[in-house]
């Protein structure tokens, strides 16, 4: 494979899946992981990518980005799926669950079906939809409706969420950046999510390994308001180790 062809190949990659690994591309394309870092190091000064500890993912600019429900439903799908299965075993019958809105919280959503005796409370009205068929208790917080995502926000929202108490929240977030917190492109929806943490007992971020490294436009909180993080098995080791550091449990699906 010629030095261009090789770039291309892992540009298309990191767009297809939004992080690249070095050593995931070293294995794959049988080169040394300095030659795929020169690769990474070159497509970044040409703005195409940006790089990370240990890879590079999408330029910073496209977490910027506020895309739809229906866009993010199929990406990274067998992550949710294994994520959500994690974050289910966390909740046990008769407790108060609080989600946020967002496809991995979905993910979570169905996978809570196989209980009997829950609370749920959230500001996404997809997920109150997918739980309506069950014997769950369903609060849905009001506000004004965020149509991208389907969610609930502003006062409304906030204010009932300042008038219950949660067992666990489940947090979906866009961006999750080791040094600056939670990050999520909504000013609006960063507030809310922020409600939702003071009201929650245990607070557990599920995001897929995509979203580690990115920043987005509002911050939703430090990572020291977080308890716990599931994600998918592509999480770097160094990442792992900087939020066992700093006392976040860490559960790779």
């Amino acid at each position: 494979m010629f030095i261009d062809e090789r770039r291309q190949h892992v540009l298309a990659k990191i767009q297809s899946e939004g992080r690249v690994l070095v050593s995931e591309l070293s294995e794959a394309l049988g080169i040394s992981r300095i030659t795929i870092r020169k690769d990474l190091d070159y497509l970044e000064s040409k703005g195409l990518v940006q790089r990370t500890h240990g890879g590079a993912i999408t330029p910073q600019s496209q977490a910027l980005l506020d895309p739809s429900l229906q866009e993010k439903e199929h990406k990274q799908l067998k992550e949710k799926q294994n994520i959500g299965e994690a974050a289910a075993a966390l909740v046990k019958e008769g407790m108060c669950v609080l989600l946020d809105s967002g496809t991995t919280t979905t993910a979570v959503a169905r996978k809570l079906r196989k209980l009997s005796h829950l609370t749920v409370i959230t500001n996404a009205v997809n997920i109150a939809a997918e739980l309506a068929g069950t014997d769950f208790e369903i609060i849905l917080t009001g506000g004004t409706l965020r149509k991208n995502s389907f969610s609930l926000v502003g006062p409304l929202a906030e204010d009932a969420l300042s008038e219950v108490h949660a067992d666990i929240l489940f947090l979906g977030v866009d961006g999750f950046d080791i040094e600056l917190g939670l990050t999520t492109p909504n000013l609006m929806e960063a507030r809310v999510n922020r409600a939702m943490m003071k009201t929650a007992a245990r607070v557990v971020a599920v995001c897929d390994s995509t979203k580690f490294g990115r920043r987005s436009l509002a911050l939703i909180a430090p990572l020291k308001a977080i308890h716990t993080v599931i994600t998918d098995d592509r999480l770097s080791n160094a990442d792992a180790e900087t939020l066992t550091s700093l006392g976040i449990e860490v559960v790779r699906a």
